[in-house]
């Protein structure tokens, strides 16, 4: 498929003007009242917001899930701060990114099994997608779904070696954790072995780490639950951003994540 030039990784400075700029972190879109919402929604047990992570009640006390929230996330602290405003930490989003990082360089070197999903095919898509072209690029093998596979009211797609769902003639924006589970039923029933790394958001991310897959994910700050799946140890890295800015933005933080794993085009020549 055509692909945007690649663009240059930016400092770790500049990365953070970058994201600032574009509000994928910083001050960002998302209200502090539609977090709090999604917050407590967690905490009282709605599983649409567990993103097919099993709970419990470990995490049924709000305030316990706003101060994970603060610490990782980087949202408003205060619980007092109850409407307008709230932010993403640019600087956490670049520590879980260098965390993610080290996660995908060893994943090249041991050429595993990847499979890459997202439930926002108009925003991180564009990550997902220069992610799988690199780890394929250094060696490891990318799993797409078998055909005719269905869940959350639709069928499940792969462009570019990155699973969607397409519903009603186009790919949708999901939270669900079915349609992760229906792939890995599927390889387990054609005798295949699950993936050495999911790399993912949303439900696709909260199911493969709660199949004790190692996972890494994007989560924005009305998500908790991949968060949460973090301190749980269900997920190895969250990064935090805003989930669906439009997709040229975040060419800087991919390129940025795929330097410091090693994986431009320019180390995979080196390799070669």
């Amino acid at each position: 498929m055509p692909m945007d030039p690649a663009a240059a990784a930016p400092t770790r400075q500049a990365l953070v003007a970058h994201l600032t700029s574009t509000r994928i972190a910083g001050d960002v879109a998302t209200s502090r009242e539609n977090n709090l919402d999604h917050f407590r929604a967690l905490a009282e047990g709605n599983r649409y917001y567990w993103f097919g992570l099993e709970l419990g009640d470990r995490w049924d006390d709000q305030a316990a899930v706003l101060e994970l929230m603060a610490e990782r996330c980087g949202v408003v602290a205060d619980p007092g701060h109850r409407h307008g405003q709230d932010t993403i930490d640019p600087e956490l989003t670049i520590d879980a990114l260098d965390r993610m990082a080290d996660v995908l360089h060893k994943a090249a070197e041991n050429g595993s099994r990847v499979l890459v999903a997202t439930g926002h095919p108009a925003g991180l898509f564009a990550v997902h997608w220069e992610l799988a072209a690199a780890l394929r690029e250094a060696g490891c093998t990318l799993i797409t779904p078998s055909e005719r596979l269905y869940a959350d009211g639709g069928e499940i797609r792969h462009l570019a070696s990155v699973s969607m769902v397409h519903r009603a003639g186009g790919l949708v924006h999901t939270h669900s954790p079915d349609p992760m589970r229906e792939i890995l039923d599927a390889l387990e029933r054609d005798g295949e072995p699950l993936p050495d790394l999911v790399i993912a958001d949303h439900g696709w991310a909260g199911y493969a780490g709660e199949r004790g897959i190692e996972t890494v994910g994007f989560a924005d700050c009305n998500d908790p639950a991949l968060f949460v799946g973090e301190a749980e140890g269900s997920l190895l890295v969250t990064v935090p951003l805003d989930d669906n800015v439009p997709p040229q933005h975040y060419a800087p933080l991919t390129a940025y994540l795929l330097a410091t794993a090693d994986l431009t085009a320019a180390d995979q020549a080196a390799r070669n």
